[in-house]
Order: structure tokens, then sequence, then C-alpha cells
């Protein structure tokens, strides 16, 4: 039963469209501008750094919220199916009918409240990806990609270690499209105005 109500909290939670809100403070639906995504990037490219920044920082609050609401309800398997839950009302909120992000930033604070070693690392790759390609989708899949290799660098427990494979294959399944536009180079770069 604790397992339950912590993953419903979570998902709650994560269903909370931060980017949507900020973006409808200035006037605008973010959904139907830019890429149409309700994350950093596109809150970013379409209403400034500071309110992307913002929207990061809020998403990644979601992600560590559940962590540590899975963590006081129960032990590791609450936490990640809390973690979890968290993902999945980011990426299908119930306030946007089930449409929502593509949960890296709020991924991000689910592998921060974890091991803060494991974000490090996927930050680095990130951040060097990112500086090569300039692709903040590829840089995005090499993270998710980065975090259960580094889990099981680190000799983590095997829950986290599958449960980072699931969160990599969360991630590279909600890029499919971005993927489908790098192949066919009409992909955005960050340093180019043009947006997609």
């Amino acid at each position: 039963m604790n397992t339950l109500l912590a993953v419903v909290i979570s998902y709650l939670i994560g269903s909370i469209p931060v980017g949507v809100l900020v973006a409808r403070t200035r006037g605008i639906n973010i959904m139907e501008h830019g890429s149409g995504n309700i994350g950093t990037t596109n809150v970013w490219r379409n209403l400034g750094p500071v309110y992307g920044l913002f929207v990061l920082v809020m998403d990644m609050a979601k992600g560590v919220a559940a962590v540590l609401i899975g963590r006081h309800f129960g032990g590791v398997e609450t936490e990640l199916l809390a973690a979890f839950g968290a993902l999945c009302g980011h990426s299908w909120s119930i306030f946007l009918r089930f449409k929502g992000g593509k949960i890296v930033a709020t991924g991000a604070g689910v592998v921060l409240a974890i091991s803060p070693a494991v974000t490090l690392a996927a930050g680095v790759v990130l951040l060097t990806t990112l500086g090569i390609s300039r692709y903040v989708s590829l840089s995005s899949i090499m993270a998710a990609i980065t975090v259960p290799a580094a889990m099981a660098f680190w000799g983590m427990d095997t829950l986290y270690i599958i449960f980072g494979i699931i969160l990599m294959v969360f991630v590279i399944y909600k890029h499919r499209s971005n993927i489908q536009r790098i192949l066919s180079g009409t992909e955005f770069k960050v340093g180019k105005g043009k947006k997609r």
C-alpha cells in the first residue's frame, strides 16, 4: 500500500507541466511553438535562458522529490518505482491529456538523488557531446547511455543498474523523432538561430 501511494504521489508530481505553466505567464502555449515539447530546450529557445533554466531546475526537482518520497515509504524497490512514476507523469501528464515531455531533466533529477557521481559522469558526457555535435537530443541520449554504464562501473546495486537501463531505453524511445531528424540532417543545432 505504501509503495502504491508513493507511486501515485510521484506520478502526480511528475505530471506538473512546469514548461507549460511558465510559458503561460508570457501568454504562450509552448506546445504550439518550436518543437512543441514542454521541456527545457524548447522553453529556452522560445522564452530565453532564464525561463529555460527555471524549467530545468523544477523538472529536475520533480525527479529528486520522487526518489525522496519512495525512500520515505519503503526500500530501494519503492524508491525506484516512485521514480518511474514521476518519469511517466512527466511523459504522460494527467494534466495534459497524457501528453508530456521527454523525461531528460526529470530523469536527471532522479539520478542526482540516487548518485551524484553518476550524474556528474552523465553530465560530462552530455556537455562533451553537445560541444562536438551541437545536438541537444544526441547529447541527452549519450548521457542516458552513460547512466547504467556508470552505475555498473561503480558497482551499484543490480536494481539501480536495471533502472538505469530502463531509463536509457525510455530516453532513446522518447527521442526517436529527433534521431530521424539527425539522420536526415534537419535536427536543430545549438548556435543556429533557426528553430525546428
